[in-house]
């Protein structure tokens, strides 16, 4: 249930007494801590909020297991998820694991293992983004590092959805340009690798499509014009459906983005974003045709795949991408290590055609 408009976030009281939520938690991070948004939320609720903020930019394990500790001590009922992609996974990771008896690494999005989860024991979750990106709120799984390896997991339960996500503008209104510039890089980057995903899902095809028709009308307005609603409402709604769009599948640039996220901490939409025009030219001969069709959908001057690849990169150009890696790391030295743990990504399934590590390593 998405409540969608202006200034929704005074309707978060509502929406607790929805789902029953008597005392909830609010997870965030400590950039969010720092504005006035959670100040507002707080001053909506009918009681003021406990909050959780040990979230790192790349969550791990440990902080949704210091959250539950939080959760369980306080006697909390619920989650309010505050934030971009980090305070939302975490969120729900608190919410999902604070009644289980396994481990969380024991729910990775691998065959059934979900079934493990006592699902009874799974809280309310109530999603609120402050950034158009990772689309967290419309998804049923989050991203953690494993610490003791440095691997992205995705742990996954259908339970972990969001009952009610309130897309507020208002709240991005504060995102500065360069973040606004990452987080909607990265819903392009959910919608475009679902749409290029070979797997047969038609309704998620749709959705990736037209998601990828707002980005290029409003992405870079929003960059520009902080304060333009049209535009921040629009980028809010294209990474909602992002994240619903890849149900279908991700693919390279997900691959490549996860080792250097988890290894050197690097903002995830930027990394998508550096990745995007190396990982198109690879997979040219297995998109080429659906990339000239959506080229003709969103009315490019060259509705070709040379036409598309221009506005990939005149985009990222005029957002003040990086071109290359080496602007984001400093060395080299991992790039064997990385090339097998995006070879063995989750995301690497759903790539147009078939890459092995060494093919992941000539990108990186």
């Amino acid at each position: 249930s998405i409540w969608f408009g202006l200034n929704r976030v005074k309707e978060i009281q509502n929406a607790c007494d929805n789902l029953q939520i008597k005392k909830p938690l609010i997870v965030t991070d400590p950039g969010i801590q720092k504005t006035d948004i959670i100040d507002k939320i707080n001053s909506y609720l009918s009681s003021i909020a406990s909050i959780y903020s040990e979230v790192q930019s790349n969550p791990t394990g440990q902080n949704v297991m210091n959250g539950v500790q939080i959760f369980n001590d306080g006697k909390h009922d619920g989650v309010i998820a505050v934030g971009g992609g980090s305070g939302m996974d975490v969120g729900k990771g608190i919410a999902f694991m604070c009644e289980q008896t396994r481990s969380l690494w024991d729910f990775e999005d691998i065959g059934d293992y979900w079934t493990r989860a006592k699902s009874e024991k799974i809280k309310p979750i109530i999603a609120i983004p402050t950034t158009a990106g990772t689309g967290s709120e419309t998804g049923r799984a989050a991203v953690f590092t494993k610490e003791d390896t440095h691997e992205k997991k995705i742990i996954f339960h259908p339970k972990m959805l969001p009952s009610i996500v309130i897309l507020d503008p208002y709240l991005t209104i504060a995102l500065p340009p360069h973040l606004t510039a990452f987080t909607g890089m990265d819903a392009l980057a959910h919608c475009l690798e679902a749409y290029c995903s070979p797997f047969f899902h038609p309704l998620s095809q749709g959705i990736a499509i037209e998601g990828i028709s707002i980005i290029h009308k409003y992405l870079l307005t929003a960059f520009k014009e902080s304060k333009n609603i049209e535009a921040r409402g629009n980028m809010l709604v294209a990474s909602s459906m992002g994240s619903t769009a890849f149900q279908k599948g991700l693919g390279a640039i997900h691959s490549l983005s996860h080792p250097v996220g988890a290894i050197y901490n690097t903002h995830h939409g930027l990394t998508n974003a550096v990745f995007m025009p190396y990982v198109l030219l690879k997979n040219k001969k297995g998109i080429e045709n659906r990339i000239e069709s959506l080229a003709r959908y969103i009315n490019l001057p060259n509705p070709n795949f040379d036409g598309f690849m221009k506005w990939i990169l005149d985009l990222r150009s005029n957002l003040e991408v990086p071109h290359t890696l080496k602007e984001l790391i400093k060395d080299d030295k991992k790039f064997d290590e990385m090339s097998v743990m995006a070879f063995n990504d989750p995301s690497t399934g759903g790539n147009p055609i078939q890459l092995d590590d060494k093919d992941f390593l000539q990108l990186y």
